[in-house]
């Protein structure tokens, strides 16, 4: 089998500039890549982070090399061979792989005619909601987003904390939207005496969990968090590889996967299935990031617990459309396409 590919990088400005306890942006950088055969494109895109070492620069740099492997291989669907090719030429480069990882699987599935989750024998029925972010701003700007997400109909709200005014952003946010399901991400920001005293008035706010209250690199202090909290903890920065999953099922209750941190959804599998064995819930997120890459994510929601799958829906305009998710419901039974789902977007008809 002969196989081709190319990539572009895409600037897509925010609704919102979005803002975490590390600082905000108001544009996401994309990588989007495409493998061919003589009758399928696959499509998967790369989301950088610069807190894992990557850049649009870094994963254009390493892409002709990892499609360059996966050429050689010629068969999409032979995931491991892929792996192992790609390892040959390229190693850590998580987003770069992913991007590479979702074009495969998207171009294996759409041989066999089949949505990627039935590809992988999952059931779309299976898929929980999706949260939706409320990045950090200004408290009344952020009372306002909250709003407007309940408006729109999302059930289940992600606040990002990390704040010297945190217990007011909270305030604010349960305010603007009383009866729904709140969970905070403080991105490392706190102290672990500072999260367990936080997850005492969290816990009164009625907030689900907490996600990655102390550093990474304090594994101790997440276990301290851990087993003085009130509230169960969620670790995302602790949990980037298939390797971290043994200490996270001793530091965390549930462990957040995401495509750009391990290298794609064929990774992604794996990793979900270790949490498993460890005992851990299981939450898949993203990046802000366009429906190449989050319409993967989504063919895997009927695996986990939780979803924090909205990187698109942050988006002001999406060239590509994806998976469906009015009012946070990830729809992959109305996806009648084959592969991911992710497709150019058709153009908005004028007049």
């Amino acid at each position: 089998m002969s196989l081709t590919s190319d990539f572009e990088r895409l600037t897509l400005p925010l609704e919102h500039e979005f803002g975490i306890s590390r600082g905000s942006s108001a544009t996401a950088e994309n990588v989007v890549v495409r493998v061919s055969d003589d009758e399928h494109t696959g499509v998967g895109a790369a989301a950088p982070s610069a807190h894992y070492g990557e850049t649009v620069e870094t994963v254009e740099a390493v892409l002709p090399d990892l499609l360059a492997a996966v050429e050689r291989v010629g068969d999409p669907a032979n995931h491991q061979r892929i792996a192992a090719a790609m390892d040959d030429v390229v190693r850590a480069n998580p987003a770069a792989r992913a991007a590479v990882d979702i074009a495969c699987c998207d171009l294996a599935a759409k041989r066999v005619g089949l949505p990627l989750s039935r590809y992988w024998g999952l059931d779309p029925a299976s898929a929980p909601e999706t949260s939706f972010t409320i990045g950090l701003d200004d408290t009344e700007r952020m009372r306002a987003k909250t709003r407007d997400a309940v408006d729109a109909g999302y059930e289940i709200l992600k606040v990002k904390l990390g704040t010297s005014r945190d217990e007011e952003i909270v305030e604010a946010v349960r305010d603007a939207a009383p009866d729904a399901t709140l969970r905070v991400d403080a991105n490392e920001a706190w102290t672990p005496r500072e999260a367990v005293s936080n997850t005492e008035w969290l816990a009164d706010a009625d907030v689900e969990f907490v996600e990655q209250p102390v550093p990474a690199e304090n594994p101790d202090g997440m276990r301290f968090v851990r087993e003085r909290g009130a509230l169960p903890i969620a670790a995302d920065e602790s949990c980037v590889t298939l390797a971290d999953v043994p200490e996270v099922a001793e530091i965390a209750d549930i462990a957040n996967v995401k495509l750009m941190k391990c290298g794609g959804p064929s990774e992604a599998r794996r990793l979900i299935h270790a949490a498993r064995a460890g005992g851990l819930d299981v939450m898949l997120g993203c990046m802000v990031s366009s429906n190449a890459a989050i319409a993967a994510a989504a063919q895997l929601a009927p695996l986990v617990d939780y979803a924090d799958l909205d990187g698109s829906l942050l988006l002001a305009d999406d060239p590509y459309e994806g998976v469906p998710m009015p009012d946070g419901e990830i729809d992959l039974a109305a996806v009648d396409r084959p592969g991911t789902g992710a497709r150019l977007a058709e153009p908005v008809a004028n007049g």
